[in-house]
C-alpha cells in the first residue's frame, strides 16, 4: 500500500499501530495530540499509511489548560455550564469548553506539534455547545463581546435562547476559522506545504434532535475548511422518533435521513465528504447481533446516496476486533464472531472500490425530486425556555450512550423531535427517496434547487436567517416548484428578535408571512393550493408535529406530495414502493421497508448475486427481502463482472494489490489484518486446478454455475501472495 493516493477510506484510532486492527485503507486518522504523537504516527506510516491528525475541538485530554499549566492561568470558567450550575461533561476531567480566543490558541499549539510531525490533514472533531449550556463566565462575557450587552439567562425567553444558541455556533466557527487559517499558514510558512482542514461532525439532524449547536452549513462557507466526516452510525440513528403515534428506533429510515442532510451539505460546493460507519457503538450495552443488525441499517443507507464515495469506515477499530460485548441471553461477554469480523472487512473494502462506478448509478423506480427543507436554525430552538427559576423539566443530556429510561415523558417528547418526523418519515416509508435539504444553502449556490420538483417547508421547527431566501424559494416557484408548507403559528420562537418583525413599519408576525407575501398572495393566505407562476403553495394551517401521531397524519403527507406532483400534470410521477434501492456498478443495494401493509408481499430481485453480508460470499439466484430487512449485492450479470481475457476479482475481504495473470495462473497479493479468515470470490474460466495462499494449500470451493471460485485464507495485513493455477 502506497504512502500516497486517493483517499478514498480510512479509520481513526488513539491506539499505536496493531495488526489485528489494521484495516488497510488508503489513510488513518491518529486521534489525539499526546506525547506519544511522534511514535504512533511512525508505526502508522510504516504500515504504508496517509497520516491524518483528529483531535477534539470542544472536549480532549486539555488538564494543563484547565489548570493553569498552559499560561498560568485556570480556564474552569471557560467549561460549559448549564442552569443548575453544573458542567457539561465528557467525563472525569472533560468538560466541553467554551471556545474562547485563548483556547483556539492552545489548540493552535498542539496543531503545531501535528503539523511538525508530518501529518497531512487535521479533523477538529465535533464543534459541539449543548441547548443546555450557556451559563458559564466565559460564555457571560462572550455575550458582552458579541450583542454589546449584559448577558441574558438562556431560558428566560425563546429570544435569549435563540441568540444563546446563534451565539453558539458563531464562537465555534471563528475557533475554527482561526485555527485552521491560522494553522494552514503556519504550515506554508515553515514546510512550504498545505495542509488540508476537515470538520468531523454530526448530522444536522441528529445535533437538533439531541439538542446540541454547531456551526454545520457556516463551515460549507468558511474558506479553511475543506470539508467533512459525517458523523453517522448505530449510535445516532437509533435514536427513537414517532412514526403513526409509536415511538421507537428506526435505524435505517434515521440513517437515511442524516447521510441524505449531509450530502447535501456539500453538494455543489466542492468539499469532500466522507460518510463514516461504526460497527459497534458507544454505548457497550449491545449484543453482536444487535450491532451487526443496525450496522447493516447504516450501510445501505449510506449507499443509497450516489454523491458521497467516501468513507470512514470505522472509529476505533481496537475496540471492534479486540474488546468483548455482551452474549445473547446476558450471561458474560465475547470478542467478535469470526464471521461477522470477515463481513466486516468484506464491506469496508467494498466501499473503497464504489467509487469507480460514479459514472454507473442506477436507481429504483421511486418518485424522486422530493425535499424536506431544514436549516441550522432549527438546532436554535431547542433549548429550555422556562423562567420560572425552578422549573428544569427539560434540562437533560442525551447522547446515545445510554438509554431513555431516566427521561420523563416531557423530556421524551422534547427528544422526538417529531415536528421534522412528522414530514419526513411518511415519504421515507412510501419508498420516496426523500432527500433533507439544507436551506441555508440556496443563497450561496446558485441552482441549489434545480433538482427539486417538491418541497417541504415547516418555520414551527426553524427560522430563515435572511429574507432573500424567500426571493430564492419563490423564484424556485414560479418557474414550476410545488412547495409545501405546514405551519399552525404556535411556535414561541416566531417571536424572537429576527428580520421578520425588527422593522415597525413593516413587521412581520411570523417568518412565512413574508415568504407568502413575496409570492404575492399576501401575508396570510387561506388554507389549500395557491398558483404562483408556473408552480404553487400547498398550504395546511397545521403544526408538523401532529403528522406524526396518526395513519390519518403520515397519509397526508403523502397525499400532499402527490398533490403538488399533479399539479405539475405528473400524474404518474408519484409511486410508492416497500423497496429503496439503487444500482452503483456491479453493487445492488436495497432495503425492504417496514410498518407498511402486513399483506403487502416480500421484495424479490431476480438474477445471479452475491451476499455480500454473507462472511462465505454466497452465490445466490433469487434474492428475498422480508419487511425490515438490508441486502448488500454484486450482480454477477454486470461487465465489471464479465470474463474477459483473464479471471475477475469479484469481491474481497481484503485489499488487493499486484494483480497478474500469465500462462493458465492468476496471482495478487491480499492485504487484512491478522487474525482472521480472508474470503475471495473470483470469476474463472475453469475449475482452479490448485489454489495456494503464501505458498501453502488454500481452501476453495468452486461453483460450476456461475464460474466463480471462493478461497479462504488467513489474513496478513503486509501482504499474502495467493495463486490460483488452471494448468496441470
Amino acid at each position: 500500500m502506497g504512502s500516497k493516493g486517493p483517499e478514498w477510506t480510512g479509520f481513526q484510532e488513539s491506539r499505536p499501530y496493531g495488526p489485528k486492527y489494521d484495516l488497510r485503507t488508503d489513510f488513518v486518522m491518529v486521534y489525539g495530540i499526546s506525547d506519544d504523537l511522534p511514535e504512533r504516527i511512525q508505526g502508522w506510516k510504516q504500515a504504508g499509511y496517509t497520516i491524518h491528525l483528529m483531535t477534539g475541538v470542544s472536549w480532549g485530554e486539555y488538564q494543563d489548560y484547565l489548570y493553569g499549566r498552559f499560561d498560568g492561568r485556570n480556564h474552569w470558567d471557560e467549561a460549559q455550564v448549564n442552569r443548575a450550575g453544573d458542567q457539561v461533561s465528557h467525563g472525569k476531567d472533560v468538560p466541553y469548553m467554551v471556545p474562547t480566543v485563548s483556547f483556539a490558541e492552545y489548540l493552535a499549539t498542539h496543531i503545531k506539534r501535528a503539523i511538525d510531525s508530518g501529518v497531512e490533514a487535521i479533523h477538529m472533531e465535533e464543534p459541539e455547545f449543548w441547548a443546555a449550556s450557556g451559563y458559564s463566565e466565559a460564555f457571560k462575557r462572550e455575550w458582552r463581546n458579541y450583542y454589546g450587552e449584559d448577558w441574558i439567562p438562556p431560558h428566560s425567553s425563546p429570544d435569549a435562547q435563540y441568540r444563546a444558541s446563534k451565539l453558539k455556533a458563531y464562537v465555534y466557527y471563528r475557533a475554527l476559522d482561526r485555527i485552521c487559517s491560522q494553522m494552514k499558514e503556519y504550515a506554508l510558512v515553515h514546510y512550504g506545504r498545505t495542509v488540508r482542514f476537515y470538520v468531523p461532525t454530526h448530522s444536522l439532524i441528529n445535533y437538533t434532535q439531541w439538542r446540541i449547536i454547531s456551526p454545520e452549513a457556516l463551515l460549507v462557507n468558511m474558506p479553511a475548511c475543506d470539508g467533512f466526516i459525517a458523523q453517522i452510525w448505530t449510535g445516532t440513528a437509533r435514536t427513537a422518533n414517532v412514526y403513526k403515534g409509536v415511538r421507537k428506533e428506526r435505524t435505517f429510515e434515521t440513517a437515511f435521513l442524516e447521510y441524505g442532510v449531509m450530502q447535501e451539505l456539500t453538494r455543489g460546493t466542492g468539499r469532500e465528504m466522507w460518510f463514516l460507519h461504526d460497527p459497534i457503538e458507544d454505548n457497550p450495552r449491545y449484543t453482536w447481533k444487535d450491532y451487526a443488525y443496525n450496522y447493516r441499517s447504516t450501510v445501505v443507507a449510506s449507499l443509497l446516496h450516489p454523491g458521497v464515495s467516501q468513507y470512514e469506515v470505522c472509529p476505533w477499530p481496537w475496540r471492534v476486533f479486540e474488546l468483548g460485548y455482551p452474549k445473547e441471553g446476558g450471561s458474560g461477554k465475547e470478542v467478535i464472531p469470526a464471521g461477522y469480523k470477515t463481513s466486516l472487512l468484506t464491506v469496508m473494502n467494498v466501499l473503497r472500490d464504489i467509487h469507480r462506478y460514479d459514472g454507473d448509478v442506477q436507481e429504483g423506480k421511486a418518485t424522486t425530486g422530493v425535499g424536506v427543507l431544514l436549516a441550522n436554525s432549527a438546532m436554535y430552538q431547542r433549548g429550555d425556555v422556562d423562567p420560572d427559576e425552578d422549573g428544569r423539566k427539560q434540562e437533560f443530556k442525551y447522547d446515545g450512550t445510554s438509554g431513555t429510561e431516566e427521561l420523563s415523558e416531557a423530556q421524551q417528547e422534547l427528544l422526538d423531535w417529531s415536528a421534522f418526523y412528522g414530514m419526513a418519515l411518511p415519504l421515507v416509508k412510501a419508498g420516496i427517496p426523500l432527500r433533507p435539504v439544507q436551506l441555508d444553502n440556496i443563497l450561496t449556490f446558485p441552482g441549489y434547487l434545480a433538482d427539486y420538483r417538491v418541497l417541504l417547508l415547516s418555520y414551527e421547527l426553524m427560522k430563515p436567517e435572511h429574507p432573500g431566501i424567500h426571493q430564492v424559494l419563490g423564484q424556485w416557484v414560479r418557474e414550476g416548484g410545488v412547495l409545501i408548507y405546514y405551519g399552525d403559528g404556535s411556535d414561541p420562537f416566531h417571536n424572537v428578535q429576527e428580520w421578520w418583525n425588527r422593522d415597525a413599519g413593516r413587521a412581520y408576525d411570523r417568518p412565512e408571512e413574508h415568504l407568502f407575501e413575496s409570492m404575492g398572495l399576501g401575508r396570510n393566505p387561506g388554507e389549500g393550493e395557491h398558483r404562483v407562476g408556473d408552480g404553487a403553495v400547498l398550504y395546511y394551517r397545521q403544526h408538523p408535529a401532529e403528522l406524526s401521531r396518526s395513519e390519518e397524519g403520515a397519509e397526508q403527507v403523502r397525499s400532499s406530495v402527490h398533490q403538488a406532483l399533479q399539479f405539475r400534470g405528473e400524474q404518474d410521477a408519484y409511486l410508492e414502493s416497500g423497496l429503496l434501492h439503487i444500482r452503483r456498478g456491479p453493487y445492488v443495494i436495497a432495503h425492504a421497508l417496514d410498518e407498511r401493509d402486513a399483506a403487502e408481499p416480500a421484495a424479490q430481485l431476480e438474477g445471479a448475486f452475491v451476499d455480500l453480508f454473507d462472511p462465505e460470499l454466497p452465490v445466490l439466484s433469487r434474492v428475498e427481502l422480508q419487511p425490515g430487512d438490508d441486502r448488500l449485492l454484486y450482480d454477477l450479470d454486470h461487465p465489471a463482472a464479465q470474463l474477459q481475457d483473464q479471471p475477475v476479482i469479484l469481491v474481497s475481504a481484503s485489499r488487493i494489490r499486484e494483480e497478474q495473470y500469465l500462462e493458465g495462473k492468476l496471482t495478487f497479493v491480499s492485504e487484512s489484518p491478522s487474525e482472521m479468515k480472508v474470503s475471495t470470490r473470483i470469476r474463472v474460466p475453469a475449475e482452479p486446478s490448485a489454489v495456494t495462499a503464501g505458498g501453502q494449500p488454500a481452501a476453495c470451493a468452486y461453483d460450476p454455475g456461475s464460474k466463480t471460485v471462493l478461497i479462504r485464507y488467513p489474513g496478513v495485513p503486509e501482504g499474502i501472495e495467493i495463486a490460483v493455477n488452471w494448468a496441470e
